[in-house]
Formats: C-alpha cells, structure tokens, sequence
C-alpha cells in the first residue's frame, strides 16, 4: 500500500516513511522466503508444473511490493535530501545571525564607549583631566541641596596662579601646560573623595569642602594647599615655581547657590591677592563683589 503524500512533508514524516518502508521491504522478501519453502515442499512432492506457476504468480506479488517500495523509497529519499538541504540554509542562516549578532555588539560597546568619551569631554576640562567648570557647578548645587538638608557647612575655594603669565612668556606654553597639570595633580592628590575640585579656565581652579568643621580647619587646609602648591614644578630641566593666592567663601554664610559661593570666592581671592603680608588666602569679608566669577 502506498504511503499518503502531503503537500508539504515535513523531515520528521519522511524519516517515519523511511522506517515504514523498510519494514514492507523486510515482510516482502519474508515472504518471498515463505514462498520459496513451500514450493520447495510441492516440487518435492512431484507437482512440478503447479509450483512453476505459483513460483511465478509469489515472485510477481513479490516484485509489485518490492517496486511499489522502491517508488515510496524514492519519494523518501528525495524529501529527506530537500529537509538535509532545508537544515544546512538554516545552519547557514544561524551562523549570519550570530555574526550580524556579533557585530552589533560590539558595534553598540563601542558606540558606548564613545558616548563615554563624549560625556568625559564635555564634563572634563582637557588640559588637566579636572572637571570643568559646568560640572563642578553641578556638584556644587548637589552639595549645596545636600547641605541644606543635613544642616552642615561648605566652603568653596578659588585659586588663582600668580604671575603665570611670565611662565608662558618666558619658558613657553608647554611649560605652562605641564604648570598646569601638577597644579591639578596636586590638587585631586590632596582633595577628598566627597570634596570636587575643577579648573574654571586659564589658570584658575575652584575646590568645594564638604562639611569642613569650621574655620580654624579650613585655615590649615588652605595653609597646606599652598605649601603644595608652591613646591617646583619641573619641566625640561627647569625648576618653576607658582604662588597662588586663595579666596574662600562658605555656605551659606557669604551664598546660598553656586554661583554667589563662587563669586564671593572670587572677590576674596582678589582679596588675597592683592594685600601684602597676608597668608596667601583670605575669607570672603561681605564687601561688595569687584569682580564676577
């Protein structure tokens, strides 16, 4: 009997069909061995002519099963070959996926990595690595929220690098670059994990204490910053030596919000500046804002 075709055969029913088609192959030839020993039996017996004919009309059924297999085999054998063939485009079509999968990853980890560096561009300042003024302006806000709320006390600090302009004139830019980059490398050394320090442009730096415990504390700071800061700088063989000068202001005592903080620490460095005599800082003193930060 010949298997039932569908439209669309899957791989799974054309491996049953190949199984059923053994089987029947496997019962003919039984058969055909069942045959065999009966004729072997009649010709024994003496009917000769008898066992001739049913030889032939056994081996005729045999042949019909036989080719009726081979046909269903056929058909088998030709659905298994598109299904192998099926299976390898899709194998094919898995490992594109898992390349094209491969590739948006890292496609997207350096897309990633590229909106890192962005963001560490327009937050950081490029000379030194210190965050810019934008950003320490957020810090300081943060803080100052922080602040509010927990009742504790901070103190911006502005630094300011005398007479650096001779060091550009005198021993050239890249000197005043590498001045630049110990100045910042002394000061993230310095500062604390909670505090933020920034270069507000040029030669100017700012500093935020968080809940520094008052201003005998902060004195000493300042005291130590300088002396940090006033160590030499080398460069190409040369020993060059900065002075800054420090206003600080303190929340919310001389500011309530980063932009009064840093203007009156502003106004105090011009303060420390430009008096003779004194540590190389000065408090914000209430006086009327010379100069806007």
């Amino acid at each position: 009997m010949k298997r039932k075709t569908t439209s669309a055969p899957t791989l799974a029913a054309a491996l049953e069909d190949n199984k059923d088609v053994k089987i029947r192959v496997e019962g003919a030839a039984s058969d055909l061995a069942s045959a065999s020993a009966v004729l072997e039996t009649e010709i024994a017996g003496g009917d000769a002519e008898l066992a001739a004919r049913e030889a032939l009309k056994v081996s005729k059924e045999v042949e019909n099963k036989v080719q009726e297999c081979a046909d269903d085999l056929h058909s088998v054998n030709a659905t298994l070959a598109q299904g192998v063939a099926a299976l390898e485009h899709t194998e094919d079509a898995l490992s594109a996926a898992r390349e094209a999968l491969i590739d948006a990853e890292l496609a997207l980890t350096a897309a990633k990595a590229g909106e890192r560096k962005a963001l560490l561009a327009a937050r950081h300042d490029s000379a030194t690595g210190l965050p810019n003024r934008e950003h320490f302006n957020s810090r300081l806000t943060h803080d100052i929220a922080v602040a509010a709320r927990q009742g504790f006390e901070l103190a911006v600090m502005f630094f300011d690098l005398d007479k650096f302009k001779n060091i550009n004139d005198t021993h050239g830019h890249a000197a005043g670059d590498e001045v630049l980059k110990q100045i910042a490398a002394r000061l993230l050394e310095y500062c604390r994990v909670e505090d933020t320090v920034c270069r507000t442009g040029g030669d100017e730096f700012l500093y935020v204490l968080i809940n520094p415990k008052g201003r005998t504390n902060i004195e000493r700071i300042a005291s130590a910053l300088l002396e940090t800061l006033a160590l030499p700088v080398v460069f190409e063989g040369l020993q060059i030596v900065v002075r800054p000068s420090i206003g600080i202001s303190l929340y919310p005592l001389h500011g309530k919000t980063a932009s009064e903080l840093i203007s009156t620490a502003d106004a105090a460095m011009y303060v420390a500046k430009k008096s003779s005599g004194n540590p190389g800082w000065a408090f914000y003193d209430g006086a009327p804002i010379p100069h806007a930060a």
